[in-house]
């Protein structure tokens, strides 16, 4: 098991739990290493629901920078992470409850805007400051959350969005206090479990093949601009400010 995520499995219900202090920022072995890990309980007879959920200050802040200032090379392995990642969320055979609080960044609205139910606490904000950081890709994941105009102004802006705010929208399922935030994703897991899983897992697969249009086709296109921001001087800059602690230069 990885070091940064911890899984248990109880009727029918599988707990994943990023736990990687401060901020579950994860590397691109990290990223890897979770699609992995989804993918497998996805695949397990005896998970017939999975919740993904956070230990610490927030629910997931993305990649990690610091590794990609260091190693700006590895762009296209975290891209891979990330996509495989998210991949494995939205087509996970039992449907995914993913429960967030704090920050959700980068990485954490991908998997947000992956999952098949959200449930939030209150204390929860969603961002993609990817502008901010050099970078591109989210807004396939983001527009499952939020729509076309609100997506592009976050985008641009880097605007933070409070979950009670972010109700309006429609994609929080139930908005809870940060302590009963287990309990109530847990619930909801419960009453999926209950049913047969052979029509769970039949009704997943058929929802997902009436979203309109293929959301990671959508990413995909994406990360390519991923890659042509990271051939720009300024996003070196962004990555540098960042770990250096200072505001960008530009």
């Amino acid at each position: 098991m990885s070091s940064v995520f911890k899984v248990e499995i109880n009727q029918g219900i599988a707990e994943l739990v990023l736990a990687k202090p401060p901020v579950n920022a994860l590397d691109s072995n990290e990223w890897l290493a979770l699609a992995a890990r989804i993918d497998e309980l996805g695949a397990d007879p005896e998970v017939r629901v999975l919740i993904v959920r956070a230990e610490g200050r927030g629910f997931c802040a993305g990649v990690d920078i610091k590794e990609l200032d260091a190693h700006p090379e590895r762009i296209v392995k975290v891209n891979a992470g990330n996509y495989a990642t998210f991949k494995a969320i939205h087509r996970c055979r039992v449907p995914v409850i993913v429960a967030v609080h704090g920050f959700v960044l980068g990485g954490g609205i991908g998997m947000t805007g992956a999952a098949d139910i959200v449930v939030a606490s209150r204390c929860a904000t969603f961002a993609l400051p990817e502008v901010d950081r050099g970078a591109m890709g989210g807004g396939a994941h983001l527009q499952r959350l939020f729509p076309v105009q609100k997506v592009r102004h976050m985008f641009f802006t880097g605007e933070k969005v409070s979950a009670p705010d972010a109700m309006r929208y429609g994609f929080i399922e139930r908005l809870v206090e940060r302590d009963e935030l287990p309990a109530a994703a847990r619930e909801i897991a419960a009453r999926i479990a209950a049913k047969s899983p052979a029509m769970i897992r039949i009704a997943k697969e058929a929802l997902n093949g009436i979203e309109d249009g293929d959301l990671e086709a959508k990413y995909r296109w994406e990360q390519g601009f991923t890659l042509e921001a990271y051939t720009q001087p300024d996003s070196a800059e962004t990555r540098r400010a960042f770990v250096e602690k200072r505001d960008t230069q530009f």
